[in-house]
């Protein structure tokens, strides 16, 4: 039987106030409140049914939003990692997703590490198992990053067919090796991007037969259809294109003798045989699924953008990327310092401090037990975790979408710069001394495509700054 394995990236980007919690009115998003309500009715609700049948990521922010606002949606994705383990030799359909959907190549080491580690570890709490995979934001990758993955002791993960060295076929998976020339690896699928392209793109999911057809022709070369999307194409992008999925998974594709299963269970009986490089696009940076141009889409006008008028340009990435650099810099090198006062390895302490967020209540007591050098008082507790969530805002300040559309003005760039204020905010509050001064400088470098918008520091100082 020929394999059909289709995969859901399910994400939002954190939209809550960093101060409240709280996602604000988003008027764009009307008649909903916000997007995340939008994109829940019309998608995350929508496709209950399906999450049996496919593999799927959800982003880690997305779920604790999940958690909070929408428990029986909720309860369902993970009812369905239950349900498809069950099914498939105790491979569930759910594999983790980079904390918060940064481009890992672009990341420092140190950050690359508390992405993944953060998102295995909520993985983990939510699914009561170990991941197999990683969704990689963007599926950005280089050596590095693969390198980490295996490191983290994964199975496998999903690129886009562009990102390999030369000619692959998506019928099979392949072998990275790590680069240290040991004899660690991971299994690499490649989805079909015609495919892929076809439903995100082409229509593919007017009519479930139509969409059926299209697996039986892809099937033509080889025993394993592959294909990798947004999630929110079923239901938000393309209407009801969610009811088409379900009708071809639970009657078409059946019909026409095709194997749904995800990739744990296929990798169980089809190891992979040949060996794989990926393009590590220029300079080493990394490529990805959504930039030509390797990941140039988050660093500098590549060209790649969405939407916007005729005559813009998206100049504003560079110095926005240098900017955020810059103050996620100097944040480090607070972190280390003060934290060094408190606890072992500040370091250390960051990549566990997942925990907390997770279960403050049952996580707050033992993490201080582990890592404090000393019994702290109520103020110097305080301070500790001040300092984590400073790192915590330094982190989500890195959200992809903030460089991903047209202009500086949008409202996932806004967010990226409310992150940033809030670590200056938090530095004020541990009374040190903040850089807010020099961030502005190199803020002002980028410029809205909307002269009567500004620059990134008018932004920062109307819509971000508390």
């Amino acid at each position: 039987m020929t394999a059909l394995i289709i995969h859901g990236h399910f994400y939002q980007p954190p939209r809550e106030n960093p101060w409240t919690g709280e996602v604000e009115t988003e008027p764009s998003a009307a008649p909903y409140h916000d997007w995340n309500e939008r994109i829940h009715a019309e998608c995350y609700a929508a496709n209950i049914n399906n999450y049996p049948n496919i593999s799927f990521n959800f982003g880690p922010t997305l779920l604790s939003w999940l958690e909070s606002h929408h428990p029986d949606t909720y309860q369902k994705i993970l009812e369905a990692d239950r349900i498809s383990a069950a099914r498939r030799g105790g491979h569930g359909n759910a594999i983790a997703q980079a904390y918060g959907h940064a481009i890992l190549p672009l990341c420092n080491e140190r950050d690359r590490l508390t992405q993944v580690v953060w998102g295995l570890a909520d993985f983990r709490f939510r699914f009561n198992r170990e991941a197999e995979a990683l969704w990689l934001p963007e599926t950005a990758a280089n050596d590095a990053v693969l390198a980490l993955l295996i490191e983290q002791g994964l199975r496998y993960v999903i690129l886009s067919p562009d990102q390999a060295k030369g000619k692959i076929n998506s019928s099979q998976p392949y072998m990275f090796r790590h680069p240290d020339d040991s004899a660690r690896s991971l299994a690499v699928f490649f989805y079909n991007g015609p495919l892929a392209r076809a439903i995100a793109f082409e229509k593919a999911l007017s009519s479930s037969r139509g969409l059926v057809d299209q697996f039986i022709r892809a099937a033509a070369s080889g025993d394993l259809v592959n294909v990798a999307t947004d999630g929110e194409t079923y239901g938000h992008h393309f209407k009801f294109g969610d009811l088409c999925l379900e009708h071809a998974l639970e009657v078409e594709a059946k019909q026409a003798g095709f194997w749904i299963t995800n990739y744990g269970e296929y990798l169980d009986q089809h190891p992979p045989e040949l060996e794989v490089e990926i393009d590590n696009g220029p300079d080493g940076e990394g490529s990805s699924w959504s930039c030509v141009h390797g990941v140039g889409r988050w660093t500098r006008d590549c060209g790649c953008h969405t939407g916007g008028e005729p005559g813009w340009n998206q100049s504003w990435r560079r110095p926005l990327r240098v900017a955020l650099n810059f103050l996620r810099d100097d944040a480090a090198l607070k972190f280390e310092s003060v934290g060094s006062e408190f606890l072992g390895d500040p370091w250390v302490a960051r990549n566990e401090y997942v925990e907390v967020l997770l279960d403050p209540h049952r996580a707050g007591a033992s993490f201080l037990t582990r890592h404090a050098v000393r019994q702290l008082s109520d103020v110097e507790e305080s301070r500790v975790w001040k300092l984590l969530e400073m790192q915590r805002s330094a982190l989500l300040m890195f959200a992809s979408c903030g460089w991903f559309f047209s202009d500086l003005a949008g409202i996932e760039t806004i967010q990226l710069m409310r992150y940033a204020a809030r670590v200056i905010d938090l530095q004020n509050e541990l009374g040190l001394a903040t850089p807010e001064k020099e961030f502005l400088e190199l803020m002002s470098e980028a410029k809205s495509n909307k002269p009567e918008k500004g620059t990134g520091a008018d932004l920062f100082l109307k819509f971000a700054r508390p």
